[in-house]
């Protein structure tokens, strides 16, 4: 890894260390090492993190600290990091402005800079996150709170919330809650409890072939639901949850005794700004090219973009090589041809041991990778998320290997 000097123009430059930034980098320097120093990779972090895993850290089946590595570790060799925010994008001069009063000029820009978590959208969440119940799965801070919170409940209202924004994982809001339950029936508190998932989504998931197998789930462990309704208040003095009906707006108030948090969520706000922002604020890019549909020496990837399909690290796995290919081609001044079709996948733990595997493409229909019903609960590809989808992550995707 070497570090940025002065100088103020790259080749290629990526803004986004994280899942999808740093598979995009080692796989064009992979491609192409005549590019070796002319990609800068822009990004604050000094940690990068395996954000999967989080859901079995928050169960007691993960330590936190496996999840986490040193954000030099990952810098592909050949890329220039520049430890930097970006402030401004100015795509009519080929140039990023950064924090520190860099103004980097670029032949080409690669946006990969996930997803911003809304904290403060949720009135009190701040003050009462990690406390007294509250818990969230969705950040490295606090999801030692949730396997407190699940372990020291002693009964009453456990409450599981799911907004109605794109969230990191689809399916994570109600992995955790299916874990919780399993973990409180062998605790021996759940006959004395009441487990409900309120969801901002209309729907338990979007693709009718595991929406079905996740509503026998539901029937199966006496799980309540109630969905078009967002968070919108914690009051944790009170243990209450305050709910927003998302046609209506007619609140609810619900009593807790824990509550797992997931926040809404929306693009950083540097693109919500910026002139490569879609109307809806999050970059704007053809969802089969991955090319900026303004810019077209612009492109994206993963959660910040439009693309309608979920955010997950699996969808990032198949837009990288379609990207890398694409970009390559403009190199070349040959067209831009490759193309990407929405896959993606939600690894859905139903339990302890217990694994729905779902994988879909942008018209919700099963992508499946393996020759068996993966609507099925199977112990098997529970084995595959929590042992063998870390290696592939540190030790192949993250180094442009697949």
């Amino acid at each position: 890894m070497k570090k940025p000097g002065h100088e103020t123009r790259y080749k290629v430059v990526i803004v986004g260390g994280g899942s999808a930034g740093i598979t995009v980098a080692a796989r064009l320097l992979r491609e192409r090492r005549a590019l070796r120093e002319s990609v800068a990779i822009i990004d604050p972090a000094t940690k990068h993190y395996y954000q999967p895993l989080w859901t079995l850290v928050g169960a007691g089946e993960a330590n936190r600290e496996s999840t986490e590595r040193e954000e030099a570790s990952v810098i592909p060799d050949g890329a220039v990091w520049l430890q930097d925010t970006i402030t401004e994008f100015q795509p009519d001069e080929n140039a990023v402005i950064t924090d520190s009063g860099y103004k980097l000029y670029y032949d080409y820009l690669i946006i990969a800079a996930g997803i911003q978590i809304d904290w403060n959208k949720i009135k009190g969440l701040k003050e009462s996150i990690g406390k007294d119940g509250v818990c969230s799965n969705y950040s490295y801070d606090y999801v030692e709170s949730t396997w407190e919170s699940i372990q020291s409940f002693k009964g009453g209202s456990a409450l599981f919330t799911n907004p109605n924004t794109p969230v990191k994982c689809g399916g994570a809001p109600q992995k955790i809650m299916y874990l919780a339950d399993d973990y409180f029936r062998k605790s021996g508190v759940r006959s004395r409890s009441e487990v409900t998932f309120i969801s901002g989504g209309a729907t338990i998931f979007n693709v009718e072939k595991y929406a079905h197998a996740l509503r026998k789930v539901i029937e199966r462990k006496q799980i309540k639901t109630q969905f078009n309704h967002n968070l919108i208040e914690i009051n944790s003095r009170n243990k209450q949850a305050i709910f927003e009906n998302v046609n209506t707006r007619e609140r609810v108030i619900m009593q807790y005794d824990m509550i797992h948090v997931v926040p809404p969520m929306s693009a950083p706000d540097f693109i919500k700004m910026s002139p490569l922002a879609a109307e809806s604020g999050w970059l704007e890019v053809d969802q089969y090219t991955l090319q900026h549909k303004r810019f077209h020496n612009v492109f994206g990837i993963g959660d910040c973009t439009n693309l309608p399909t979920s955010k997950t690290g699996a969808a990032i796995r198949k837009q990288a090589p379609v990207l890398v290919k694409n970009l390559l081609c403009l190199m070349r001044a040959k067209p831009v041809v490759h193309t990407y079709d929405g896959y993606t996948s939600c690894p859905l733990v139903t339990g302890y041991g217990k694994l729905i595997l779902a994988e879909f493409d942008y018209g919700l229909n099963p992508q499946e990778s393996f020759p068996i019903d993966q609507s099925r609960e199977r112990f098997s590809m529970y084995v595959l998320k929590k042992n063998l989808l870390p290696i592939m992550y540190w030790n192949g995707m993250l180094k442009g290997l697949m």
